[in-house]
């Protein structure tokens, strides 16, 4: 799928030549686990905010650091598939650290969005991204809308069957 970078390299190189046509460049990154309406929030607002919309997702390994051995549900390439699916993501691409900073640094992103249930000063990339002149935006939080919360209700519901 066009949309799926396999390297950050690939991703720099599309997001150079949209520079040069003055496209501004939003970036938000994440796990992105088992999609819900929170992060397609989150996904059309970031992408109202500038021309063109990239997504770093958390590789499988980096997943399961954060989130425990039972994570992710989905694959990153099963991730990445949905989330270039959607009309409001422009690129998708896997990184392998805990963290989207070497990725930040090596897009340079005009807008960093982030989840409101993140605050500016914790947001990683905060200053890399303002030095170099670009903007931190929070996207305000969707209460009730996680994933964890929806892995909960699937299995409280399928909790009989089993």
């Amino acid at each position: 799928m066009a949309k799926i970078c396999s390297t950050a390299a690939e991703l720099q190189q599309k997001l150079s030549a949209l520079r040069r046509q003055e496209k501004r460049i939003v970036f938000t990154n994440g796990c992105f686990d088992l999609l819900h309406p929170g992060h397609i929030y989150t996904l059309t607002r970031a992408k109202a905010l500038g021309d063109v919309l990239a997504v770093g997702i958390n590789n499988d390994a980096s997943v399961k650091r954060l989130k425990g051995e039972k994570r992710p549900i989905l694959t990153e390439l099963e991730r990445a598939t949905v989330l270039a699916a959607l009309e409001a993501v422009d690129y998708v691409v896997t990184f392998e650290e805990d963290t989207p900073l070497q990725l930040i640094r090596a897009l340079q992103p005009d807008i960093l969005v982030k989840g409101g249930d993140w605050s500016v000063e914790t947001v990683v990339g905060k200053e890399e991204v303002e030095a170099w002149g670009g903007q931190v935006v929070l996207i305000p939080y969707q209460t009730g809308a996680s994933t964890t919360g929806l892995i909960e209700r699937v299995l409280a519901a399928y909790a009989e069957h089993r």
